[in-house]
């Protein structure tokens, strides 16, 4: 009876928590801050009123839609485990629209908050004139210790102009810190979906966390997903000091055209992180003066994994595998590269590196990288200053890649394709295609010289979508030619890869019914 009892007395606990939530609503047209804020006619209006608030688990702030408020929003929400605290929008229009003016850091501060879902809002952040470390939504923690289940989605960031030079601080569409010296703090569970986020400068998602190895304190359950991003000034989507990060299905066009010389940045890439997973995002059209790939495995990194990504049309190339000095924090170990396509990557024609923009730069001390089942494929050149480097290994502070694995991977070149291997160590190359002109073709034993025979390849456009042309025809010279790799369950275009499969195939399709019905039948 007494077990009961408790129990009879931890559900009505709850029961009254949750009857004894309250929802806030905000209108800045019609709304009175001598309101008490917890009905739509008596609705609060300022943002000043709004940030005074004390909040309990369950609570709600809704802002009505279409209306538009000037200033910082600041939010330091504690919701709990399966009642959360919400900010949101209520009725028909457009995002409820927070403008910083420039006149703040960021337009919406969320500090020291958790169990809060943050969604449906329009930020914007634009001063007079660039200012570092500007951004349109910051999400801190400092001080906290771990921070569970901060969810933020479905919003418009756009104009936030910081300063596209990286060492005066940069600035960001949506930014996520977390530091302190008193209490390490930490997210486990922070989420960034569906969001749209425009013209930001100097970066789209980025983040800031304990990045020295002996001071590593990682975020946990960080996931980016279902983003959209576009005219980006610098880095696209970058997360620090996380393990286990996810980065799925987004899509970013047109960054880094405005980060000076002397900087860099790249589409998407993980700094100081452990076992990121970077899958079915798309990257096109960036450009810079320095690196400006569609993907990076920075250093600091171990296990990184790409997969079923599309990359094309970016100035700097496909990818960057980079360490510096063998004693800088862990280097780069253990990457992974498969089932994506590149497709007329690293044709930089300006700045002052015009002429550099390798397919693949690996360069550094990186080790143990493991690059297969990939397309890569370069139409014909447009101009002169276009580099003709498929791979590029690369020194810096004088060490150099070692033990680097391509397998089954299709190297198209409609002109020449130039491989430069420096005093790289211990790579390797089996049973990959290669087509074009080659110059210092790699020593492949196994390797195809043909056309892979794709059903309509170099045609993709603008959407993972549009790259169904890259499946083989039934003649293709791939089929069947591939070194068994196993533990991968699907192909890239999500068709399944037996556990023991009777064939594999070089490149992303693995799947060719007719060429299985054509064997079949000559048996």
């Amino acid at each position: 009876m007494n077990h009961k009892r408790i129990w009879v007395y931890i559900f009505c606990l709850f029961s009254c928590q949750q009857a004894l939530a309250v929802s806030y609503y905000v209108d800045s047209q019609r709304g009175d801050d001598q309101n008490s804020g917890t009905s739509k006619s008596k609705a609060l209006k300022s943002l000043a009123k709004v940030n005074a608030l004390s909040l309990q688990p369950g609570d709600a702030v809704l802002f009505r839609s279409g209306t538009t408020y000037q200033g910082q929003l600041k939010v330091t929400s504690r919701g709990q485990a399966g009642n959360i605290i919400l900010y949101s929008s209520y009725g028909k229009g457009s995002k409820p629209r927070i403008d910083g003016n420039g006149d703040y850091q960021e337009a919406v501060l969320i500090q020291n908050s958790e169990y809060l879902k943050f969604e449906n809002f329009e930020i914007t952040n634009q001063g007079t004139v660039p200012k570092p470390r500007r951004m349109g939504l910051h999400i801190l923690l400092e001080d906290f210790g771990i921070a569970h289940h901060v969810d933020i989605a479905n919003l418009y960031v756009h104009d936030v102009n910081g300063s596209n030079v990286k060492q005066q601080g940069g600035g960001a569409g949506i930014h996520w810190t977390n530091r302190g010296q008193k209490v390490k703090s930490a997210f486990d569970g922070l989420r960034i979906e569906n969001c749209r986020i425009e013209r930001t400068d100097r970066n789209g998602i980025t983040s800031s966390g304990y990045s020295d190895r002996n001071n590593w304190f990682p975020s946990r359950n960080v996931v980016i997903r279902n983003n959209y991003l576009n005219d980006i000034g610098g880095d696209g989507i970058v997360p620090i000091g996380c393990d286990g990060a996810l980065i799925e299905y987004n899509v970013l066009y047109r960054g880094g055209h405005r980060f000076p010389q002397g900087d860099a940045a790249a589409g998407i890439w993980p700094w100081s992180c452990d076992n990121t997973l970077i899958q079915y995002n798309e990257v096109a059209y960036y450009g810079g003066p320095w690196d400006s790939q569609g993907f990076d495995s920075d250093w600091n990194c171990n296990n990184s994994l790409f997969q079923y990504n599309y990359s094309h049309d970016n100035d700097g190339g496909f990818m960057l595998i980079c360490s510096p000095t063998e004693n800088n924090g862990i280097g780069n170990i253990n990457t992974i590269i498969r089932y994506n396509i590149s497709q007329n990557d690293g044709k930089r024609i300006k700045w002052e590196a015009a002429g550099f923009s390798p397919v693949f730069h690996i360069t550094g001390p990186v080790k143990n990288t493991q690059i297969y089942n990939n397309i890569i494929y370069i139409d014909r050149k447009r101009d002169p200053k276009e580099d003709t480097d498929i791979i590029k290994f690369d020194t810096w502070g004088g060490a150099w890649p070692d033990s680097t694995f391509f397998t089954n991977n299709i190297f198209y070149a409609a002109d020449t394709a130039s491989y430069s291997y420096g005093k790289s160590t211990n790579h390797f190359f089996s049973h990959n295609l290669y087509a074009g002109k080659l110059v210092n073709q790699p020593k492949d034993a196994r390797a195809i010289y043909a056309n892979p025979e794709f059903v309509d390849g170099g045609k993709g456009g603008e959407g993972i979508k549009t790259l169904q042309g890259y499946k083989l025809k039934a003649s293709s010279p791939c089929i069947n030619k591939g070194k068994i790799i196993t533990g991968i369950m699907k192909d890239f275009f999500g068709e399944p890869i037996t556990a023991n499969p009777l064939q594999y195939n070089i490149g992303v399709h693995q799947s060719n019914p007719e060429k299985s019905m054509q064997t079949k039948n000559a048996q």
